[in-house]
């Protein structure tokens, strides 16, 4: 399963006040759903900063809606219809929803994240959340 996340977009339409609190919202999504990124950077997320997003998006989408899984998360009404129909589309607001509703806590108090991730994803996010601090 691929993501491609129209990262401002979603940042723009989010509360996050910052870039890096996205990221690490996105890398724990990511982490939580077994999917994958090319280039990882954090855990299964992989951060690509391109002055042509949105050429960016709709082709990762073409190469790859054919082998797996794509789904593409914007507001751009234009991504979203040039990404192809094999490809599930969500707006930025949409999944915003649905991510502040995985954020939320199990009932015995540990995070479902938690509970997903596997060690060396566990560490290494860990040691990002230690570096910001």
């Amino acid at each position: 399963m691929l993501y491609l996340f129209d990262g401002y977009n979603i940042l723009h339409a989010s509360p996050f006040r910052e870039r890096d609190e996205l990221v690490d919202r996105l890398a724990s999504f990511v982490a939580m759903r077994g999917a994958r990124g090319e280039d990882t950077s954090y855990g299964d997320l992989a951060v690509r900063f391109a002055e042509e997003a949105d050429a960016l998006i709709e082709r990762l989408a073409a190469e790859h809606r054919a082998q797996e899984e794509v789904w593409v998360i914007s507001s751009d009404r234009e991504i979203r219809g040039t990404a192809g129909q094999e490809t599930r589309r969500v707006s930025s607001k949409n999944f915003l929803r649905d991510l502040d509703e995985s954020a939320k806590p199990a009932p015995e108090g540990r995070s479902q994240i938690e509970d997903a991730l596997d060690e060396n994803t566990r560490s290494a996010l860990e040691r990002l959340r230690r570096r910001r601090h």
